[in-house]
C-alpha cells in the first residue's frame, strides 16, 4: 500500500470534526525550532558556523527539508522549517543539524559538549503566526543588547519562501541566502 493510499484510507475513516484538523495542520507545516547550545555557551554567532548552517540549510530540499527565515544567536537557533514529511522527519533533520554544526563547532576549537539535549518546536497555523514569531525572532538580536537594529544581525536571512499552508518551494529554487532587508520582494 502506497502512502497515498494509506492517506486516502486515513480520511475516509475520519470523522467530519477531525477532517477540519487537515484546515489547521496542512501536509506540509511550518515548524518554529529552538535548539540551544549547552550550558548557554556562546558558541553560534561566528561567520563559519553561519555558513555552516547555510550549506546545510542549501542542501536539505533535496532530502525534503526547506529552511525559511532563520536567526543564529550566539547560544541559540531559531528556524523555521517545512518538511515532506515522507523524506525526513524533524527530530531526524535536528540531529543531522547538531551533528553538521557541531563538527564546524571542533574545527573552530570548541571543545564538546555544543548542545542541550532536545530542541522545542512549534507548528504554525497561520501566515499571521509565521509574521508573528519572525517578528519575535528577528527582534532577539536586539533585545539582547548586540545591535541597535535586527537588520544589522549578520547571522540571520531567509533560504526558502515558506507558506503555511502547506506549500513547500519547488527544488529548482535558486538556492540563495537573503538578509531579510536584502530579500527581492523585501517590501511586501
Amino acid at each position: 500500500m502506497t502512502a497515498e493510499d494509506l492517506r486516502a484510507q486515513d480520511d475516509q475513516a475520519r470523522t467530519p470534526r477531525l477532517r477540519r484538523l487537515d484546515r489547521v495542520f496542512p501536509d506540509a507545516p511550518v515548524y518554529f525550532v529552538t535548539a540551544t547550545t549547552a550550558n548557554r555557551r556562546h558558541l553560534l554567532a561566528s561567520s563559519p558556523v553561519h555558513e555552516c548552517f547555510i550549506r546545510f540549510a542549501n542542501s536539505g530540499a533535496a532530502r525534503g527539508a526547506w529552511v525559511g527565515r532563520y536567526v543564529l544567536m550566539p547560544d541559540h537557533l531559531h528556524p523555521f522549517v517545512a518538511f515532506d514529511d515522507e523524506q525526513i522527519r524533524l527530530p531526524t533533520w535536528m540531529k543531522s543539524l547538531k551533528n553538521t554544526i557541531s563538527k564546524q563547532l571542533g574545527l573552530n576549537g570548541a571543545a564538546p559538549p555544543h548542545w542541550q539535549k532536545g530542541f522545542f518546536d512549534h507548528v504554525l497555523r497561520s501566515d499571521e503566526s509565521y509574521s508573528e514569531k519572525w517578528n519575535y525572532v528577528r527582534d532577539n538580536p536586539v533585545r539582547a543588547g548586540l545591535v541597535l537594529r535586527s537588520d544589522d544581525w549578520p547571522y540571520q536571512g531567509e533560504i526558502h519562501p515558506l507558506d503555511v499552508r502547506g506549500h513547500r518551494p519547488p527544488l529548482q529554487l535558486p538556492l540563495l541566502c537573503w538578509k531579510p532587508s536584502e530579500r527581492p520582494n523585501a517590501h511586501l
